[in-house]
């Protein structure tokens, strides 16, 4: 459909108060998860695709990938999935920055396909406070408001607390938003960007934006201040997110994740485990994941970094490297 600049403002303000409804509550259960520390070798399975750009049938990709990872639609008939975005900035034009709107598409193609009873969208911005306005400018209004899909502002919904199951930050409880106990799997939908401090951020760090900036502030202060690498473990041990997907058609390469360069990796990357799926990212960007923090100390709790124990299904990581700049040290 064509909408003409004269109808622009009228358009952006019924998409908005369309996602303002659809962001009230919703359904029920989040599973109490139980923390494993690994004495023994661990083994995970990783999809690679090749996807050129984003004008390709992303959907039918990601369910390709859903296939090889054995995720069956008796697996997902009747589940509720939250797919949690990197949603950073308003950056209209600047596919590097943000998830792109048509990667949520493909997922929520791909979910429903296999018969999800509901998919939503949650994020909680870390730079800006008007998540809707994030929502709209990046290009991912358009997608939830075509596609009729429901819309969390994590960073103010209501709240449920937590044991913090490592306690790396020294925080004894996590505050998270409601949604995430009413949802059956969350789906980290990251990007695939060099980091400043935590050297790169791809599924894990993506969880970062699910703690709400209305207890933790904006940039999430207080869990910067409690150390950003040891925070990341914390919410994954905390929260056990399902499944994750990386956009890395194209990516964030140098002084990410925010002021970096375009890099064009032309791949997607998912995962049941998040620390493989990441593992696989960094090799992907020349980086050794055993180099970055968060993936070394994950490792011992949520599932193995070890290239031989990760098992690459579709493409192999020598056939998409491309290595990328790192951001400078600070």
């Amino acid at each position: 459909m064509t909408y003409q600049a004269s109808d622009r403002k009228r358009f952006v303000f019924t998409r908005r108060e369309f996602l303002w409804c659809l962001s009230g509550g919703i359904f029920l259960g989040l599973g109490g998860h139980q923390l494993i520390r690994y004495t023994t070798r661990q083994q995970a399975d990783v999809f690679i695709a090749k996807a050129a750009d984003y004008r390709i049938d992303l959907g039918r990709i990601i369910s390709q990938g859903l296939h090889e990872l054995g995720i069956s639609p008796q697996e997902i008939r009747g589940k509720r999935i939250l797919l949690k975005p990197n949603l950073v900035e308003v950056s209209s034009g600047h596919a590097h920055i943000n998830t792109h709107p048509l990667v949520i598409r493909g997922a929520i193609e791909a979910f429903l396909r296999l018969g999800a009873a509901a998919v939503f969208v949650g994020e909680g911005p870390a730079h800006v406070t008007d998540t809707f306005m994030v929502v709209e400018e990046t290009g991912l209004g358009d997608v939830l408001f075509e596609d009729k899909i429901r819309f969390v502002d994590l960073n103010y919904d209501d709240l449920f607390d937590l044991t913090n199951q490592t306690g790396f930050n020294t925080l004894s409880r996590l505050t998270f938003p409601a949604t995430l106990k009413k949802v059956d799997w969350i789906v980290s939908v990251a990007k695939m960007k060099t980091h400043h401090w935590a050297g790169v951020t791809l599924s894990m760090k993506n969880l970062f934006g699910v703690m709400p900036g209305s207890v933790y502030g904006w940039p999430k202060n207080v869990l910067h201040y409690r150390g950003i690498s040891q925070s990341i473990v914390d919410i994954n041990t905390t929260l056990r997110p399902h499944f994750a997907i990386v956009d890395g058609i194209t990516g964030m390469q140098g002084d990410g994740p925010i002021m970096g360069d375009p890099i064009h990796p032309g791949v997607l990357v998912m995962g049941r485990s998040l620390p493989a799926v990441d593992a696989t990212c960094c090799r992907i960007m020349g980086v050794d994941p055993h180099k970055i923090d968060y993936l070394r100390v994950a490792a011992k709790h949520l599932g193995t970094i070890v290239e031989s124990d990760i098992h690459q299904r579709g493409e192999m990581i020598n056939g998409v490297y491309t290595p990328f700049t790192l951001a400078p040290k600070t």
